[in-house]
């Protein structure tokens, strides 16, 4: 159970609520151009290499996970296009075959939950696309990274200051809990929860509007169409990707038996260690405690630290560890979210096999997130689209970064991820610029349109009276 909040922290969440509006006010007359300038300072702030550098090193320093390198930093730059690119002051949109005007309004004072894995990056996308909509926003740090993402958000300020804009309209929560967070989500306007399922439920009962997110479990098919180098390399940039903490990192591997020892061994001269069977004991005790729990020790770690924790070692060039596994369901662990750089292989024999695997993967966990194939057959991406339960499945694509925009793909940019029904979120879309406004639809007369009662009943049409 949550302890209660103090009056300190009461006060706290207050005074930046009021300092978030009074900032909310002093930017309610900037046209177009003078947010985008705004959104264009944020962005060249968090992105610039020597920044980001430091930033992702202070990550790292801080909670032990991730990765030094700032890859994920042209994430804000993906960010950044699509807010420019879209309009978000006075009309955005007009239908005029309907009559329909539609004109974008602030959303308000937005309380973002920032996750651990993403302490540096996600705050200034956020940051991008509600000042693009003239909201302020107030960041909740994750415990373990609050330093970092303090940083983040006192960057953003100096650029805002520099700028010529109010400061607060970024605002950090100095000593974060859980309960200055459940405060701050019951009085701010929106919520925007990217992390854990615990944060998305916290988020969806606090009693304002939240967009939350869903847990991950991503899985991948292999076809026997498939390119193995192109898929091998593809999945190891997408599994050592911050060493596997994103919730859209490959998890499990559905090979097709035709091409599943050469793929192992492609994944193998890319990187991987294939563990043995008495490893695979020692690595999943190691990785899940008694109670089924992820160990902390192993998030996020490099392969080397993982095995280390484990009881083996590898040699110093393995930068994952596959674990063959022909077993799904929730008593098997390895059909689970891995949050690291563990990743399962399957193997299928014949299509049909294929799709109840990955439904019977989903029933274990992260229905509602993503799933990607390598296939150069049309009717395997058609038919996995048709069953897969998830929001987005990448075709021939880095899972950990395409899921959330890419330059080489149309998905929204984003940090955060809906995973619908599915994923108990209220939005199965990628979290961008539409959901940080209210929008007005202006309604003008149209000539009637009213088809006939026999167009619309068709064959019921004057049938049985029951």
């Amino acid at each position: 159970m949550s302890r209660a909040l103090t009056p300190d922290e009461r006060q706290h969440a207050h005074e930046l609520l009021e300092r978030a509006r009074a900032a909310m006010r002093a930017i309610q007359n900037y046209d177009q151009a003078s947010v985008d300038r705004l959104c264009q300072a944020i962005a060249w702030a968090t992105y610039n290499e020597p920044t980001a550098t430091r930033l992702a090193n202070m990550s790292v320093d801080e909670s032990g996970l991730g990765d030094r390198e700032p890859r994920r930093r042209a994430k804000i730059m993906g960010v950044l296009r699509d807010a420019l690119r879209q309009k978000s002051i006075g009309i955005i949109e007009e239908i005029p075959e309907q009559g329909i005007v539609k004109y974008a309004k602030p959303a308000g004072v937005i309380a973002s939950l920032i996750p651990v894995t993403s302490a540096y990056v996600t705050p200034a996308t956020v940051a991008i696309y509600a000042i693009k909509c003239k909201d302020a926003v107030i960041f909740s740090p994750h415990p373990a990274s609050k330093k970092t993402t303090a940083e983040v958000v006192r960057i953003m300020r100096c650029a805002l200051k520099a700028a010529g804009a109010p400061e607060d309209i970024v605002q950090c929560a100095a000593k974060p809990s859980i309960p200055l967070a459940q405060e701050l989500m019951s009085i701010c306007d929106l919520t925007i929860a990217t992390g854990g399922p615990a944060m998305v439920k916290a988020a969806y009962s606090s009693g304002k509007p939240a967009y939350g997110v869903g847990a991950g479990n991503a899985t991948m098919v292999i076809d026997e169409t498939a390119n193995v180098e192109e898929a091998a390399k593809n999945t190891r940039i997408s599994k050592t990707n911050d060493n596997g903490s994103g919730c859209s990192a490959d998890g499990n591997l559905i090979v097709d038996s035709s091409i599943y020892d050469a793929f192992l061994g492609q994944l193998q001269k890319e990187g991987g260690y294939l563990v043995n069977s008495d490893e695979k004991r020692l690595l999943e005790k190691a990785y899940w405690d008694s109670e089924g729990h992820r160990t902390p020790e192993t998030i996020a770690r490099p392969a080397s630290k993982v095995a280390e924790v484990a009881g083996f070692g590898i040699p110093p060039d393995r930068k994952f560890l596959l674990v063959e596994e022909q077993k799904i369901g929730k008593e098997h662990a390895f059909s689970r979210e891995k949050l690291g750089t563990v990743l399962a292989t399957f193997k299928y024999t014949g299509w049909p096999m294929a799709l109840d695997m990955v439904s019977r993967i989903f029933e274990v966990g992260g229905r509602g997130h993503s799933c990607g194939i390598y296939s150069f057959n049309d009717q395997h991406i058609h038919e996995l689209a048709l069953v897969a339960p998830v929001s987005r499945m990448m075709v021939r694509q880095i899972q950990s970064s395409s899921n959330a925009g890419t330059f080489t793909n149309g998905m929204p940019m984003t940090s955060s991820m809906g995973c619908g029904v599915w994923g108990g979120n209220i939005t199965n879309e990628n979290i961008s610029l539409k959901h940080y406004m209210n929008v007005t639809w202006v309604s003008r007369p149209i000539p009637e349109d009213r088809p006939s009662d026999q167009e619309l009943l068709g064959e019921f049409y004057n049938s049985e009276i029951f």
